[in-house]
């Protein structure tokens, strides 16, 4: 109708305007306030026809600051709504902010076990592949085994030689008891017997003495008798020569018969019986040196056997002191039998020492297979058959399923989180899945103070940094099989603090 009523030369500016105010109500209505710009919209062409119906004969002046209002009043609503949907918004989003707090410094985390071997040698055996999900115990690789399969024999084999060492010591022991046992004995009797005999070349020797004085006294004895037969013999030859003397005279005195017969043959008897005297006079002279050499040869012979008696006697003393050393050496039994349980005890120390050679042999052959530590998945595989592998060096890394939010959250952001809050947890990898979970603890201390290197702030030039404190969050509900979460993988966490 409008389009009726105004001038021809207006027909292509009124569609041109009507034209802008539906883009106008089109926005609007974008922006959740349609009815409004709608009413505003009916209202401006409603005056509008009125204005032109009225004055047809309109300048271009006029009409142009019509426009102009109708622009101007367009803007304000248009503004006005605007304002109002921001303002709602706005509250709202500060009324959720209150109650909550969020970062986009979050990462899953797991336990990731790396699998290490105990000892070195070549793989033989690879048995799991990358991103293989394994149990606790799963046989994941194996090492070359010959030369710890050596090893663990010649272990044995000295375990072996160790308990026949044990065994002969133990027999020592009770050898060495029982020879002990009869060395003292037969010491104790050797000693006894030896001071018996120390006794009895004693006796012989003080015999031999005794004899000694008694052929000194026979010396003596025989020395006197021989004086005295020479006496006798001095006495006998003086009387024979007195006889004979007689026998003489008196043949001279028979010559001349101045005697008779008989007075001569008795001083012939006489004179022969007074020879005979001297004959045995000279003959117990005789007996009696011969007995003062068989005395002196007595004497010698008992002093040659008391010297040797003597030296019996010394020998006999120092088979007593021989016989008292052996004893001495007997009674060290004691001694000698400890020292026989030391070196059994310590055949039993080395048999401990090899049996540990033994299971540290076998540990190390055992150590050859290698085993999952725990259930998860197989990542950073880098083995293969065939290379060489050292003790500690990484093979590959098993991450378990149990998956938590390290989220680290500015310090000013914690004042009001504690444990048991819930969280809505986003992660980068499934928009529009929301996990549930909740807060499990908060780190005590920031992160960077538990960084390899900490922050040394005691400078001249200090710039104060917000600090970050690494937040736990576990999920509700275990892990859902179609939504894979790994560690390292990025989340929001929103923190419920009311």
């Amino acid at each position: 109708m409008a389009e009726v009523l105004e001038p021809e030369v207006e027909k292509g500016q009124g569609r041109d305007d009507a034209a802008a105010r539906h883009d106008g109500a089109r926005v609007a209505d974008e922006e959740g306030a349609g009815s409004v710009a709608a009413e505003e919209y009916d209202e401006a062409g409603a005056t509008d026809d009125e204005a032109a119906g009225a004055n047809e004969d309109f300048t271009p002046g006029k009409r142009s600051r019509l426009k102009s209002l109708r622009k101007r009043r367009t803007f304000l609503v248009v503004g006005a709504v605007l304002l109002v949907v921001a303002l709602v918004f706005g509250v709202r989003y500060w009324l959720w902010a209150r109650a909550h707090e969020t970062t986009d410094d979050a990462f899953v985390d797991a336990d990731i076990i790396a699998v290490s071997p105990k000892v070195s040698g070549y793989v033989t055996k690879v048995y799991v592949k990358s991103n293989q999900q394994v149990k606790a115990g799963d046989l994941v690789a194996e090492i070359d085994p010959r030369d710890y399969e050596a090893r663990l024999q010649q272990a044995r084999a000295a375990l072996d030689a160790g308990q026949a060492r044990l065994r002969e010591a133990r027999t020592g022991v009770e050898l060495t008891r029982a020879n002990s046992r009869a060395s003292i004995q037969q010491a104790a009797a050797t000693v006894r017997q030896a001071q018996t005999g120390v006794e009895s070349q004693r006796a012989a020797a003080a015999a031999e003495r005794t004899r000694i004085a008694q052929a000194s006294s026979g010396v003596v004895t025989a020395r006197a008798n021989v004086s005295q037969a020479r006496s006798q013999l001095a006495a006998a030859e003086a009387e024979a020569t007195r006889a004979n003397a007689d026998v003489a005279r008196y043949q001279e005195l028979f010559a001349k018969d101045e005697i008779s017969r008989q007075r001569l043959d008795a001083a012939i008897a006489a004179a022969r019986t007074a020879d005979a005297q001297v004959a045995a006079a000279q003959g117990r002279v005789a007996a009696a040196e011969a007995q003062v050499n068989e005395a002196r040869a007595a004497e010698t012979t008992a002093a040659e056997n008391a010297r040797k008696a003597q030296s019996q006697v010394g020998g006999a003393q120092a088979g007593v002191g021989e016989a008292l050393g052996r004893l001495a050496q007997a009674n060290t039994a004691p001694q000698q039998v400890a020292v026989s349980q030391a070196q059994a005890e310590t055949a039993g120390a080395t048999i401990e020492q090899l049996r540990s050679a033994v299971e540290q042999a076998e540990l190390e052959l055992s150590y050859t297979k290698i085993y999952a530590p725990g259930a998860g998945r197989i990542t950073n595989k880098s083995v293969e058959e065939g290379a060489l592998v050292q003790v500690g060096q990484p093979l590959m890394a098993v991450v378990q399923s149990d998956v938590w939010v390290v989220a680290n959250f500015k310090e000013n952001q914690i004042g009001r989180m504690h444990v048991g809050q819930h969280v809505d947890i986003s992660v980068d990898a499934y928009p529009g899945k929301v996990f549930r979970g909740h807060v499990e603890s908060l780190q005590a201390g920031t992160g960077s103070r538990f960084s390899m290197m900490p922050a040394e702030n005691a400078t001249g030039n200090y710039v104060k940094v917000v600090q970050r404190v690494p937040v736990k969050i576990v999920f509700d509900d275990p892990p859902d099989s179609n939504y894979m979460l790994a560690p390292g993988m990025s989340v929001v966490p929103e923190v419920q603090v009311t």
